[in-house]
């Protein structure tokens, strides 16, 4: 007589027969995104084999550690010979700390070649980028880049929260601006652009073991031949933060820090359109060394392995022609928006855009009675 397995039911049922109310809630939310226009720099589209590679069954896998050395320096072609790949894991293992990661360590390493495919430059070809893709979060990757590479105490140099900078570049509510002697950079106050010999004059004079170039809140594109030019000048690490123009990037949109920076970190959700989580890579294979400890057992514990295959899908379509044409348009239509908003008066923070990203300085309007018109009520406004 065979056991009744019907209480397992659930494993295989839909969501909508299990949970109708967090159905409702996904349709709820899929009409929302449809039906409005969004204009969160740091949100984008994550296309559905993106989606269904992230909810696979790679999720139900737990893959402390790394794959093998040997797979993450291997070019795609022999990567993906299976038959190949499979028999040294039997023969050698890996550098995981579970059992049952064989197929892990393929989609970890695609993750990784696909990466440095997208970033690659005449200059800095794709074999010579190390990457990491276990980073949970663009402020887990720089903060593991800073105990990969700093000591506490040592001076960190980045851009003022306030002025477009990130919590992570030094600020005195997160732990970078607890852990380390933080020095800020700012925009001009009459041009409110960056001013490279302002920031040099800085540097030169605090003398930081590490800079952070890249902005979460600064239209303009950083001019990585000044911070590759400051960081020589003053001995210090160039780390590039791109989480907000890493797909602008990888399309030649704009300028590649490839090359220039030392470390370079980024998010893959915003224009890379891909799933919630974050990149580290390096063209120093010492300095990959201390970030992969760094990322893992120092801050993080299992990663998240259906990422590492939503990452490769992202990073595939992410050299597709169609994408890079999606990011020409997005800086075009960023552009076109800007101008149309100054032709109706409104004054752009910053001076105006190119990139993905604009800025509307309100501190010269007033509501009808008077009052000046800040940036959450007018959000709240435009929300309905």
């Amino acid at each position: 007589m065979s056991e009744d397995k019907s209480y397992l039911d659930f494993l295989c049922r839909d969501l909508a027969e299990v949970d109708p109310d967090t159905q409702r809630l996904i349709d709820l939310e899929q009409e929302r995104q449809a039906r409005r226009f969004i204009f969160v720099p740091s949100e984008s589209i994550c296309p559905r084999p993106v989606r269904e590679a992230l909810g696979s069954v790679f999720t139900n896998v737990y893959a402390e550690g790394y794959p093998p050395l040997r797979m993450t320096r291997e070019d795609e072609e022999l990567l993906t010979d299976f038959g190949y790949q499979l028999a040294n894991f039997r023969r050698y293992s890996d550098r995981r700390f579970y059992r049952g990661t064989d197929y892990v360590n393929f989609v970890e390493c695609l993750a990784q070649r696909r990466a440095a495919d997208c970033f690659a430059t005449e200059s800095v070809p794709a074999r010579d980028i190390y990457v990491n893709v276990q980073p949970l979060s663009g402020a887990g990757a720089n903060l593991a880049v800073y105990d990969a590479l700093l000591q506490p105490g040592d001076t960190l140099m980045g851009m003022n929260l306030f002025q477009g900078g990130h919590l992570t570049h030094g600020s005195e509510f997160n732990a970078s601006g607890k852990r380390y002697n933080v020095v800020s950079y700012g925009v001009d106050p009459k041009t409110q652009r960056l001013d490279y010999d302002a920031i040099k004059a800085l540097a030169l004079k605090a003398r930081p073991k590490l800079i952070v170039a890249g902005f979460t809140s600064y239209p303009w594109a950083p001019d990585w031949d000044r911070f590759a030019e400051i960081a020589r000048a003053c001995g210090a690490i160039l780390m590039a933060d791109i989480a907000h123009i890493a797909g602008l990037v990888s399309a030649g949109v704009v300028a590649s820090p490839v090359g220039h920076a030392d470390v370079i970190s980024f998010t893959t959700h915003k224009t890379m359109c891909g799933p919630r989580g974050a990149v580290i890579m390096t063209t120093r294979e010492s300095y990959a060394r201390k970030i992969d400890a760094a990322v893992f057992p120092g801050l993080q514990g299992g990663p998240h392995t259906n990422k590492f295959a939503a990452m490769a899908v992202a990073f595939k379509i992410a050299q597709t022609p169609a994408f890079k044409a999606l990011q020409q348009r997005i800086v075009e239509n960023a552009q076109a928006l800007a101008a149309g908003l100054q032709s109706r008066g409104l004054r752009l923070a910053y001076g105006g855009t190119n990139t993905h990203m604009l800025l509307i300085d309100l501190r010269a309007l007033k509501t009808p009675n008077g009052i000046p018109l800040l940036g959450e009520p007018a959000a709240r406004i435009l929300d309905f």
